[in-house]
């Protein structure tokens, strides 16, 4: 009977190390699925903006300026941001979803001016750079061993700078600033990838695949994701794109 019992129990804790590592795994292809189709999302709708002159037109002015469609398109995202942190609990998975469809088209909208800006070969090279340097940095934060808790708070606190010098950049203009802030701005979205992915496979490990929670933590971990990739390409070219 002793031997049956131990039986069990193994077989049991196997079953669950399995099920928890099957459920890990769904999860994050989740996270990564919704990241991936936000992306496509953003890109499409920033290269159809950019690529229509009157569509681009009701964004920005022939002065130069952004008009106040422009400004709103430009402000949206944070909102979004902020409307499904704060909501999350009181949001449906359905809504949730919606919302974070919306914001990449949003933010598609808002970023069509680097096609203006930059180069179509420097802006394909810097995505690219971009999702190599952001594979690395997942598979570190994922397969790690070290607890990043720490590191992760370090980062967002080089976030808050970043947001802070980038307010006072826009009054005084400075292009020595913006470069510095480039270079620490790669430095801070390099690592919080690796940190997201960490807290997002800790979160992973403990959901139930299926429920509404589940399906909503996905969506807010793709987001989380989606921010760290879009800002450090936004970075690199600022760093290395090249102008028109």
């Amino acid at each position: 009977m002793e031997i049956n019992t131990v039986d069990r129990s193994v077989s049991q804790g196997t079953m669950t190390a399995v099920q928890t590592a099957e459920g890990l795994r769904v999860f994050m292809a989740n996270v990564f699925s919704w990241m991936t189709a936000a992306l496509v999302i953003t890109a499409f709708v920033s290269y159809w903006f950019a690529s229509n002159e009157s569509l681009f037109s009701m964004l920005h002015s022939p002065e130069g300026g952004s008009t106040i469609l422009g400004w709103v398109v430009m402000l949206a995202p944070l909102g979004f941001v902020l409307a499904m942190g704060a909501a999350f609990e009181k949001l449906s998975y359905q809504m949730m979803m919606l919302l974070f469809i919306a914001f990449a088209v949003v933010m598609g909208i808002s970023m069509s001016y680097i096609f203006h800006v930059y180069t179509a070969g420097s802006i394909y090279k810097t995505f690219f750079i971009t999702a190599g340097t952001f594979g690395i940095m997942a598979f570190v934060g994922y397969t790690t061993k070290t607890d990043l808790t720490s590191f992760g708070k370090i980062l967002f606190m080089g976030l808050i700078g970043i947001i802070l010098a980038s307010v006072v950049n826009w009054f005084i203009g400075s292009s020595s600033l913006d470069y510095i802030i480039s270079i620490i701005g790669v430095l801070v979205f390099t690592g919080l990838t690796a940190y997201d992915v960490q807290r997002l496979k800790n979160i992973g490990a403990t959901v139930e695949n299926g429920t509404s929670f589940a399906g909503k933590a996905a969506i807010m971990g793709a987001l989380a994701l989606y921010l760290d990739f879009i800002n450090l390409f936004l970075m690199l070219l600022r760093l290395f794109g090249s102008r028109d």
